[in-house]
């Protein structure tokens, strides 16, 4: 398994704080798959408004996270250093359950399509062993 630490991610992909959502990488093979971590906590910036009583990650910044995963995978090939991963697409995404304060949130990202620069992901996030989201995401490298 390949471990990957906060620093060593932002190594890869260009996000940075507050919109750097993976803590930590747990393994991931260049090109192939990347399965991340977001330890979500209450001091997240979201949560002040989203919602104020009952604080919901919002879903959009689950398949962001997601993205990120499948950018490590993508990026962190020889061919990809240095480069931005974009979105293309949103694909058959369905949020089956909520993401709150005190989550580990599971973010696997496998590649199953690349031609050129463009390619697909299948996204899975969970929490527990529940899945949460899970989404087909479409990445142009550029």
């Amino acid at each position: 398994m390949k471990h990957l630490n906060n620093n060593e991610i932002q190594e890869i992909i260009p996000h940075r704080h507050p919109f750097l959502l993976l803590d930590y990488i747990e393994d991931y093979e260049p090109g192939e798959y990347a399965v991340g971590y977001k330890c979500v906590t209450f001091r997240e910036d979201f949560f002040a408004g989203h919602f104020p009583g009952e604080p919901v990650m919002p879903g959009v910044l689950t398949v962001e996270a997601l993205a990120q995963a499948g950018a490590v995978a993508i990026l962190s090939c020889e061919e990809n250093k240095g480069k931005t991963a974009y979105f293309g697409a949103i694909n058959k995404c369905k949020f089956k359950g909520k993401v709150i304060p005190g989550d580990k949130l599971r973010l696997e990202t496998k590649i199953i399509k690349r031609k050129g620069p463009v390619g697909v992901g299948e996204a899975v996030a969970s929490v527990d062993g529940r899945v949460v989201v899970q989404a087909e995401l479409t990445f142009m490298v550029g």
